[in-house]
């Protein structure tokens, strides 16, 4: 088939698959009282290392393609109330948690964390970190917008216990940032970079296809302007137009969004002159150097995902995640805390969990997670070293999804795929549609209402 063919067939909405099953099958009859048993159970279930997730939701204005849960500034009054409820949640969580399992990963999201000053980021640092131990070389990493950030400011960020920067970038096209309601760095790039080397911390920079104004063409120029720069890790993420999700996103219509094909040559151009650079593909969307510890994972079939991002078997762990909206990820459940800031304070205020919706994992859900992880991160799939892993059959895998070997024939025919009864491995022209592979072997998508958003 060709690359054209292939988008027509498979461009549909699917899921991210960030978690297995996704966020929208969350359910409202999770209560706090449920979240509080998983966290204990956590204790002796899953993965013994521990990933702490904060959710900082306010920025200084709002762009109109995010989809995340994020608010213009408020007070510093009512700012300072949302940290102090933070670390009262922190505090009431990390109660419950052995203390004799380690930290490997915190992760700072929004919002624009960075809105916060760093010694306030420090404190919250501080205070995750004051009752356990840590793995060797754990990744403490912060989503920036280096739209606001001086010179002093980046210098404080690098001394407050940050080891991984993520920066905001999007495009480097001034009038695309305009379009899109973004502001550009106030620094030049360079400088920025220039600081965080000396302070040895891992770079990531962060850009975003399928925006107004962009094409094949400019958005070659922006990852060629990357490449200059050479962040550690660069990523290429795929804009999700959601306007059911966020109405936000509706202003993007009247400037118009590039067709899919386009948007489909945007990725391919870019990740052509990204290994042409020298950078590896990780997953769907994270180039990095050969030298990256995601890229020695992926060679070792040791890639994860979580809410996060991509990260390796040594930084993975059960995610405990507090502020409004943030989803902890524990073995047996999940658990997503209120969106609205001030009903999330009020709960904790009164000492209560905010627990909104969440979801408990059955046995079944728990193979499936492994299997469309497995497959998601790295583009493959042995059903004997899964069963080796999980130490279960594995046939009893194979039946726990909704594999079917004359679906898979399909993919294998339209030259996505190539597959026996032992493994599965996708093709470097199939890795844009990982998502429909994925799909394709959950049971839940062969009866599914839920919303979703297009690969490409």
């Amino acid at each position: 088939m060709t690359a054209t063919e292939l988008l027509a067939k498979y461009n549909v909405p699917v899921p991210r698959y960030t978690s297995y099953p996704p966020a929208n099958y969350f359910e409202e009859s999770f209560t706090a009282k449920d979240y509080e048993t998983a966290v204990k159970a956590s204790n002796s279930i899953g993965e013994q290392r521990i990933s702490f997730y904060i959710h900082i939701p306010f920025c200084r204005h709002l762009c109109h393609y995010c989809g995340c849960n994020s608010f213009a500034m408020m007070s510093p009054e009512k700012i300072d109330r949302y940290v102090a409820a933070v670390h009262q949640e922190i505090e009431k969580t990390t109660q419950l948690i052995d203390s004799h399992r380690p930290v490997s990963q915190i992760h700072y999201g929004g919002g624009t964390p960075t809105v916060l000053p760093a010694n306030v980021l420090k404190e919250l640092n501080d205070h995750l970190l004051s009752a356990f131990s840590c793995i060797n070389r754990p990744e403490i990493a912060i989503e920036c917008h280096p739209g606001y950030l001086n010179e002093n400011e980046w210098q404080s960020l690098a001394e407050a216990g940050f080891n991984r920067f993520s920066l905001g970038i999007q495009d480097f096209d001034e009038k695309v940032l305009k379009a899109v309601n973004r502001r550009p760095s106030l620094l030049p790039v360079e400088s920025i970079i220039q600081i965080l080397r000396q302070k040895n911390a891992g770079i990531n920079m962060d850009l975003l296809y399928g925006l107004p104004l962009q094409s094949e063409k400019s958005f070659a120029k922006t990852v060629a302007r990357a490449i200059e720069l050479q962040p550690d890790r660069l990523v290429t993420f795929s804009y999700a137009h959601v306007p059911w999700v966020n109405k936000r996103q509706l202003v993007l219509e009247k400037t118009g969004l590039p067709d899919k094909e386009e948007k489909s040559r945007m990725y391919d151009k870019a990740k052509e002159i990204l290994q042409q650079a020298g950078y590896q593909a990780i997953g769907l969307d994270h180039f990095v150097k050969e030298t990256d510890e995601l890229y020695f994972a992926l060679q070792n079939g040791q890639l994860h995902r979580n809410f996060q991002g991509y990260c390796t078997r040594r930084t993975t762990g059960q995610v405990y995640a507090f502020g409004a909206t943030a989803i902890s990820q524990l073995s047996g459940a999940y658990a997503q805390n209120s969106k609205n800031i001030e009903d999330y304070t009020e709960k904790i205020e009164s000492g209560f969990f905010p627990t909104v919706k969440g979801y408990r994992l059955t046995e079944e859900d728990r193979i499936v997670r492994e299997v469309i992880e497995t497959l998601m991160c790295n583009y493959s799939l042995n059903w004997q070293e899964l069963s080796n892993r999980l130490s279960i059959p594995a046939e009893k895998i194979k039946q726990a999804t909704a594999y079917n070997p004359a679906l898979f024939s399909a993919f294998a025919s339209d030259g996505i795929l190539t597959f026996d009864e032992n493994q599965m491995q996708v093709t470097p022209q199939g890795t844009l549609f990982v998502r429909n592979i994925a799909a394709a072997l959950d049971k839940r998508m062969l009866h599914s209402d839920k919303s979703f958003s297009k690969p490409v």
